[in-house]
């Protein structure tokens, strides 16, 4: 006698993952264009400071909180300024790194999602440092903060004039901050447990650590936060079904000509903005 089998329905619901080679070169891509792609709009150091200074007196013009008042806590001890540079240094890119491997594991309709909504936000992020380059506030005069990283360690940039690996006036938007939100919000989304929203501690140590190192103004991480929030406005994220919940084979998954589609969007976005 021959034993059950499941419906068809069932298998058709099982995840498709898309191309494994081909989802590490997309997201090798992301990471690349990211790193080396706001080289491109190195220097004008005068106009970035001049618009360092607009954007700290903007702050003040909206009763902002100062910068100041989070460095100050750092700034009780070493130790604490060490932690928070290590942070900003070290917990980005793993982070963002360990939460697309684990949905493409085991959400892979998250997982496209996630991938879509990161892809958009970094391909617009790397736009505007052309048209609006800005120092960090570590940079301005006057304003009482001091570079954490130069001065306690350890730091991830070096003198404007001679890092050639970054674009320290890119302040705006903060992709550290929009990663690290976008890591947030899809492990809430993804997951069921009771206490998936202990995920925002993630964003909320970011954002003390970004503003605490003189590395972002409280403007940045709102702008990236506007562009994360019109992107996940676009792409709408899958449905969780109970097998998504649990964990089994009932999740579901885009299909496998809507996955092509997509990577063929983001592969032209990605070359777009590395131009």
């Amino acid at each position: 006698m021959n034993g059950p089998t499941e419906p068809p329905d069932a298998q058709a619901a099982a995840p498709a993952r898309p191309p494994l080679v081909r989802e590490l070169l997309l997201v090798a891509g992301l990471f690349l264009v990211y790193k080396f792609g706001r080289q491109l709009a190195t220097g004008h150091t005068g106009e970035a400071l001049r618009n360092g200074h607009r954007v700290w007196d903007l702050e003040r013009a909206l009763h902002l909180p100062s910068e100041d008042a989070v460095q100050s806590l750092l700034l009780h001890g070493d130790g604490l300024a060490q932690i928070a540079n290590t942070y900003y240094a070290t917990v980005h890119f793993p982070a963002t790194a360990a939460f697309l491997i684990w949905l493409y594991l085991r959400r892979p309709a998250h997982y496209v999602w996630a991938r879509r909504v990161l892809a958009a936000v970094t391909s617009v992020a790397l736009v505007l440092p052309f048209v609006y380059p800005l120092a960090p506030p570590r940079m301005l005069a006057g304003t009482g903060l001091i570079d954490t990283g130069h001065v306690y360690g350890p730091s991830v940039y070096g003198p404007p004039s001679s890092d050639h690996l970054s674009n320290q006036f890119a302040a705006m938007p903060s992709l550290h901050f929009g990663w690290a939100l976008m890591v947030a919000v899809g492990l809430i989304a993804a997951t069921r447990s009771r206490w998936r929203l202990l995920w925002l501690l993630h964003p909320l140590v970011t954002l003390l650590v970004i503003v605490g190192t003189a590395n972002h103004y409280w403007l940045d991480p709102l702008v990236a936060t506007a562009m994360l929030g019109a992107a996940l406005a676009l792409f709408h994220r899958p449905h969780r079904t109970a097998g998504t919940a649990a964990g089994g084979s009932g999740r579901a998954a885009p299909a496998a000509d809507d996955a092509d589609a997509d990577a063929d969007a983001d592969g032209k976005a990605l070359t777009g903005a590395g131009r």
